[in-house]
């Protein structure tokens, strides 16, 4: 296919049967694949933005896989299916279900007996859905904008900033980003919530 990916820091790996399942031929490198991504999610904020959801649709496997969907669905023809192999990051393909529904009903007990303010609640759910590992690509992006829908959705609270940059690349921002991960990945979600409003 000649597709050059050239996978940064961070980023999980496609293998060749996925990077089939891309459905613009005349894409060969990495930055070409983000331009029409992010077009694409560009239309998945757009919908996202002209309806309110509830706390019982946005926490539901149908929600979690629509939205996916919607980032992906003119890049990518797997667009909003779990992923199908195992990956160097995540769930066993076979548990991410099951992982999915554990994770919707911690979210739900959060929420209800107020655990935790409620950007640390979206920003919780946030990590744990991307260390899930859903789907063969974009799993970050998918859990910072489920992380907005909830926060702007549940909590009437303005969307993140998510470092007010484009975290795909190289820069300062992204170094930071996966730092806040590694942090919170040791038990310190703080950094993650700050950078969350950064």
């Amino acid at each position: 296919m000649g597709l050059d990916l050239d996978e940064t820091n961070g980023q999980t790996p496609l293998n060749e049967e996925e990077k089939e399942g891309l459905l613009i031929s005349s894409v060969t490198t990495r930055g070409e694949l983000d331009e029409f991504e992010q077009q694409n999610i560009e239309k998945a904020v757009e919908w996202s933005l002209k309806r309110r959801f509830t706390q019982e649709e946005i926490l539901t496997e149908d929600f979690v896989r629509e939205l996916h969907r919607r980032m992906y669905n003119d890049v990518w023809k797997w667009a909003g299916e779990f992923r199908r192999t195992n990956k160097n990051i995540g769930v066993d393909k076979l548990e991410i279900g099951i992982e999915l529904k554990k994770l919707f009903g911690n979210t739900q007990f959060w929420i209800e007996k107020s655990a935790f303010p409620p950007d640390e609640i979206a920003v919780r759910f946030s990590l744990r859905i991307v260390s899930i590992h859903c789907f063969s690509n974009g799993n970050g992006r998918h859990a910072r904008l489920i992380a907005d829908i909830m926060v702007s959705h549940i909590f009437n609270r303005p969307t993140f900033t998510w470092g007010s940059t484009n975290l795909g690349g190289k820069g300062d921002a992204r170094a930071s980003y996966l730092a806040a991960l590694r942090h919170a990945d040791e038990g310190n979600i703080a950094p993650l919530v700050a950078f969350a409003r950064a």
